[in-house]
């Protein structure tokens, strides 16, 4: 049975982890890094690039580089949170047949599932390379705050990535699981949770193995890429008043300025004052200009006060929902990397009255929770219960456009409601259930989920027939929704999947076209090796010929002289592993009459060295000067 991985897709950075001997262990990715950044970039020469080298090149390549592509997963192309983004991001996002947000790059549609599967497929590959097997299953972590649709979004990535999705488990409950671990008593605790792109406020209540969620909530779109934003604006505004340029119609010019923000960001999060150098940042008619700011932190600080506070709300109502004061909480653990800010650390310590626990990696701690979920699912870890919430009410449009909820908001999953329904109109020989998630009163000002049709309703006086409509969620928060007329027997149901954007064909070719890219990447890795290996190869027997080609006969030389050409032309002009590696050993045999040389001058030069000796010392006795070092294993005791 193969090893079930844990995935925190971020909207920054993702991370990987995995259960090995008991505790979860962070898995370094393809350039040693344990965190990779949620970028994808498409070359010019149509390569794909995931990750720190796609981020490396955005600043030379914007339009055609995507980041923050969770921000657009299960999203609309008309909500507002889609419009802001489109507003923002240097690349193009576009509407899809259904009106979801999808990207295009280089004249082709990609779906945010599609492009979050292209980093599931390096993370995936990461673990492989670490655990020497392939991986096939795998807990994937979401914000406690997303809605069915980018939960089914998340699962879909997955499957294109050609991971089997086990489990879709919420962030902050993720990162309670790995603070809780090893807790005896019982501690009832709040995981506030700011990330690169959302937040989360989960107050949960742990002790003896049991992780219960009492209440959550938050803001899918509030996260680091908002404080970063608010750094540019602000660097924009002070340029066109120094210069009276305005580089907010400059992509590239922008995408230098998020990538300082972001890094000046970081910094002060230790320094008091960091200084922003951007030469060459654009150009006018009278030469380049180049830009040179100074930010401090009370600055930064009163840029993104709003942001911080923003926060604060969401967590007054989690603790009304779990019925607790701020006073309650034993420990506040904080997650994601937006909350090494101090200015976040101290409004949180305000807040709730105490200091933030310190002693989990924001960055590391989500991953390190799902990779304890995976070792759950696998039986590998014993007497761990997680019972987790839905974080938004669910339920149908009725009479006059109300929301009526079948399942309120916190209720623990997997659940099932059953509400017995009926006609508006006489003789209506069908009703349409409309499915929405949200807190709203009106069905209109939810978010709808899905739609279908119970038909064949018998002729009957309005409120005569009795339509029970069910409601069930799983254990990854994922809705199904079922009506059945009592009368007749009829049933029809709906797994809200069409939320996802995804129907069931494109899925699948997403995941054939996922699968070649993983063969071509391989290709073009076995490609380089074996290029590498040519070159260290050519190199050696071009120094061996200098050194000894006066050693061997002509005829030999030319031999190895042509082999030598074959295999320098091949390594420059072909794509073909075999037909190098043939040229490789054609080389390596031709050469072994030069190796012959060389081991002979070798041992030549050893014998002569090691000849009678001329000089009179006395030979040694055998224990003078000897000296005897006495060492003891001082770990011993300690395993």
């Amino acid at each position: 049975m193969g090893k079930v991985i844990g995935i925190d897709l971020g909207t920054t950075n993702s991370v990987v982890a995995v259960m090995q001997a008991g505790e979860p262990v962070i898995i370094p990715n393809q350039e040693g890094s344990r965190t990779t950044p949620s970028v994808v970039a498409f070359t010019e020469k149509g390569e794909r690039l995931v990750g720190q080298v796609a981020k490396r090149q955005a600043i030379t390549n914007p339009e055609n580089t995507v980041f923050s592509i969770k921000r657009l997963m299960g999203r609309k192309y008309n909500s507002p949170e889609a419009k802001d983004a489109i507003k923002r991001l240097p690349y193009k996002v576009i509407s899809a047949p259904n009106n979801d947000a999808h990207v295009e790059i280089r004249g082709r549609r990609y779906s945010p599932p599609e492009i979050s599967a292209m980093i599931l497929q390096k993370l995936k590959q990461a673990a492989e390379d670490y655990l020497g097997e392939p991986v096939t299953e795998a807990v994937i972590t979401v914000p406690a705050y997303f809605d069915d649709s980018q939960r089914q979004a998340t699962k879909d990535a997955g499957r294109i990535a050609g991971l089997n999705v086990l489990r879709i488990i919420n962030e902050p409950t993720a990162a309670s699981l790995a603070y809780g671990m090893d807790k005896k008593k019982e501690e009832k605790i709040a995981v506030y949770d700011l990330g690169g792109g959302t937040f989360d406020i989960s107050i949960l209540e742990i002790g003896e193995g049991v992780v219960e969620v009492k209440a959550t909530n938050g803001d899918t779109y509030l996260g680091g890429d908002d404080f970063d934003l608010r750094i540019m604006d602000w660097l924009v505004a002070e340029f066109k008043k120094e210069q009276g340029i305005d580089l907010s119609k400059d992509k590239m010019a922008l995408q230098r300025l998020k990538e300082s923000a972001e890094k000046a960001k970081i910094e002060l999060s230790s320094a008091v004052e960091t200084e922003i150098n951007l030469p060459f940042i654009t150009a006018d008619a009278s030469g380049p200009k180049h830009l040179l700011m100074k930010l401090s932190r009370a600055k930064f600080e009163q840029l993104v006060a709003d942001l911080i506070e923003k926060t604060i709300e969401p967590c007054r109502i989690a603790l009304s929902d779990a019925g607790l004061t701020p006073r309650d909480i034993d420990e506040v653990i904080l997650v994601g990397g937006q909350t090494r800010t101090p200015r976040v650390q101290q409004v949180v310590q305000e807040f709730f009255g105490k200091e933030p626990h310190k002693g989990v990696n924001p960055d590391e701690v989500v991953a390190a929770g799902a990779a304890i979920q995976a070792g759950v699912l696998k039986g590998e870890v014993k007497e761990v219960l997680l019972l987790d919430v839905t974080p938004l009410s669910l339920g149908i449009e009725t009479l006059g456009g109300i929301f009526t909820k079948l399942i309120e908001k916190n209720t623990t999953i997997p659940t099932r409601k059953s509400q017995i329904f009926s006609t508006a109109s006489d003789n209506q020989p069908a009703v349409t259930i409309k499915v929405c998630q949200g807190e709203r009163e009106m069905a209109a000002d939810n978010k709808l989920l899905g739609v279908f049709e119970l038909v064949g309703i018998p002729p009957a006086p309005r409120g005569i027939p009795q339509i029970d409509v069910t409601f069930d969620i799983d254990a990854n928060g994922i809705l199904h929704v079922s009506a059945k007329d009592l009368g007749t027997g009829k049933e029809q149901s709906i797994r809200i999947t069409a939320s996802s954007g995804l129907t069931e064909d494109e899925i699948k070719r997403m995941t054939k076209d996922a699968e070649s890219h993983a063969a071509e990447d391989k290709k073009k890795r076995q490609l380089a090796e074996t290029k590498n290996e040519a070159d260290t190869l050519i190199y050696s027997v071009e120094k061996s010929l200098r050194d000894y080609g006066d050693k061997i006969t002509l005829t030999e030389k030319q031999r190895i002289e042509e082999a030598l050409e074959k295999c320098k032309k091949l390594k420059d002009t072909t794509s073909d592993v075999s037909e190098l590696r043939k040229a490789i050993e054609e080389l390596t045999t031709a050469s072994y009459k030069i190796a012959e040389e060389m081991y002979k001058a070798a041992a030549a030069g050893a014998q002569q060295a090691g000849g009678p000796s001329t000089s009179k010392e006395q030979p040694r006795k055998e224990k003078e000067d000897v000296v005897e070092a006495e060492f003891e294993d001082v770990d011993k005791d300690k395993k």
